[in-house]
């Protein structure tokens, strides 16, 4: 009797997790996408973060405040893979002696817009702040509140993101 109690709990856990994965995952994947650049490397970070969230999904209290710890969790998943990834580069490079970005970096017919370019050639904080602030339409509030900085920083982040772009753009 009682493990028939315990498997009408998980059913209904996991109909809400997977009613919140249905909800949420396109727009974070999407995110994830324009952080990366990469569409594998982005399905892997939502999938990182919803297993992440999963642990603390029973202590959610407004299920509307998923989206926000998911979007956090997504940006942070995605400084961290920069963070391995120039690590892997540098030593790539010391070791083997040939150009690591060559080797990482994904195949993407999207590149060969310029804006995409631009974007894809700022730092990965720069890249978080523009992503949130323009794409995900956040305030300056809420951006700085999902990348855990100032909203000062934010403001100097995409300034000197869109500038960069801007040059890089007028260059070409």
């Amino acid at each position: 009797m009682m493990t028939v109690e315990v498997g009408a709990i998980e059913r209904v856990e996991g109909g809400r997790l997977a009613e919140l994965y249905e909800r949420h995952a396109p727009e974070a994947t999407r995110l994830a996408y324009l952080l990366t650049g990469s569409r594998s490397q982005a399905e892997d970070l939502v999938q990182d973060a919803f297993v992440r969230l999963a642990g603390r999904f029973l202590d959610l209290r407004d299920p509307e405040g998923f989206g926000h710890y998911l979007r956090r969790t997504v940006v942070n998943l995605s400084n961290s893979w920069y963070r391995r990834r120039k690590v892997e580069r540098v030593y790539l490079e010391r070791e083997g002696g040939r150009r690591a970005d060559t080797v990482l970096e994904p195949h993407d017919p999207a590149e060969r817009d310029a804006l995409w370019r631009g974007l894809q050639k700022l730092n990965p904080k720069q890249r978080a702040a523009i992503v949130l602030r323009f794409y995900q339409d956040l305030s300056e509030e809420q951006t700085a509140d999902a990348m855990g900085i100032p909203r000062g920083t934010v403001k100097s982040l995409v300034s000197r993101g869109l500038q960069q772009m801007r040059e890089q753009i007028e260059g070409e």
